[in-house]
């Protein structure tokens, strides 16, 4: 009985890591040139485009007209969006731009590492 719930927890773990993380499976010869997606993105308003990869995908990062920060991950054969996320400048209050790429509230990361 062991045996089968520890195997049972296994597959259940394995199954929601795997779902949880989205990575792009293209073949590199199927993507499409960074030129591409910039004028796609520019055309959609986005501007200052920056480029990397990671995960298979394209990472994006971008402004807005409205002065807002924008990334986002992109499939780099369809070009379509497969994560995205906008930062504010600005009120404090509602500034996503105070979290790490984790997630992690800055200040509250500060914090932490005053107490060791």
């Amino acid at each position: 009985m062991r045996v089968a719930t520890m195997a049972l927890m296994i597959m259940l773990t394995s199954a929601g890591a795997a779902c949880a993380h989205w990575d792009c499976a293209a073949p590199l010869a199927d993507w499409q040139p960074r030129e591409a997606l910039v004028s796609k993105l520019e055309a959609d308003g986005w501007r200052d485009v920056a480029i990397r990869i990671e995960d298979g995908c394209y990472l994006v990062h971008a402004v807005n007209a409205a002065g807002e920060r924008l990334h986002g991950k992109f499939d780099p054969a369809s070009l379509i969006q497969v994560s995205s996320g906008r930062r504010h400048h600005g009120d404090g209050e509602h500034d996503e731009g105070r979290h790490d790429d984790d997630g992690h509230r800055r200040d509250q990361m500060e914090d932490r590492g005053r107490d060791r």
